[in-house]
């Protein structure tokens, strides 16, 4: 599938001139008084918050090529490095306070972690995978962060999914078309269809799986994917299509946030 782009919406950037002036200190006796604050600090505590994203990304990429190698001891290193990511990067702290205040029945408390997550990152309670049945027809979906072809500071993030569909019926089918519906992390939405998939119309036997991978790029660090297949039986002249769902599932730059530990 050829990969898709989404522009980002974005929001006006005070000068120094609108914002009033830079921060500094001025002393009043021994006091020290804070005059103003220019609006460059909170763009510079964006463009740091966006690295150290992208930097746990690449450590938790490594930690599971280190693990999948059984290098447990790099692993264990990786790990340990990533747990220090926590308290810097905010979707990562509201993850880990939400899960806290739930084991500890603090639910007040959950139901505002959740929402603050809500507002920065729309999509992260969302799983990174997901897996539907629609008239026996399964279709499982994973994603991954591709921080080795996203550029953050162009504002491309790229992200690739892939696809099992299983027909668990006793007739064969073949995968006619596709619909994408993609939501960044704005809230802008964008439909997409297709013929087929990865130029193919693959005919899948009874009790048998279709596999493949493709790519989606966003100009934002999470967003949703859902859509559906047009399918049709094909051991019977004139049968009529039908739609199997892909149920939602999030493209996030930090992943599900339930991962196993080592």
């Amino acid at each position: 599938m050829q990969s898709l782009s989404m522009k980002a919406l974005r929001l006006p950037v005070l000068k120094d001139s609108e914002a009033g002036m830079n921060c500094r200190n001025q002393r009043k006796g021994n006091r020290s008084v804070i005059v103003a604050c220019s609006a460059k600090t909170n763009a510079d505590d964006a463009s740091m918050s966006l690295s150290r994203s992208h930097n746990y990304a690449i450590l938790k990429h490594q930690m599971e090529v280190a693990a999948k190698s059984e290098d447990y001891k790099e692993a264990a290193r990786l790990r340990d490095s990533l747990k220090c990511f926590e308290d810097e990067v905010p979707v990562l702290r509201l993850r880990r306070s939400l899960k806290e205040a739930i084991a500890d029945e603090r639910f007040e408390d959950a139901a505002r972690y959740r929402d603050e997550l809500k507002e920065i990152a729309p999509h992260s309670l969302l799983k990174c995978s997901s897996d539907a049945t629609t008239l026996g027809i399964r279709v499982q979906v994973s994603t991954v962060y591709l921080e080795g072809r996203s550029q953050p500071s162009k504002e491309q993030y790229f992200f690739e999914y892939r696809i099992r569909v299983t027909n668990n019926t006793s007739r064969p089918v073949q995968l006619l078309r596709r619909h994408w519906i993609i939501t960044d992390g704005n809230g802008k939405t964008e439909n997409v269809w297709g013929i087929g998939v990865v130029g193919e119309q693959p005919a899948i036997l009874p009790r048998t799986s279709f596999e493949y991978s493709s790519a989606c790029s966003l100009s934002t660090q999470n967003g949703k994917m859902e859509g559906d297949f047009e399918m049709i039986h094909v051991d019977r002249v004139g049968s009529r299509a039908f739609s199997v769902a892909i149920a939602p599932f999030s493209l996030s730059l930090l992943g599900d946030g339930d991962d196993q530990t080592i």
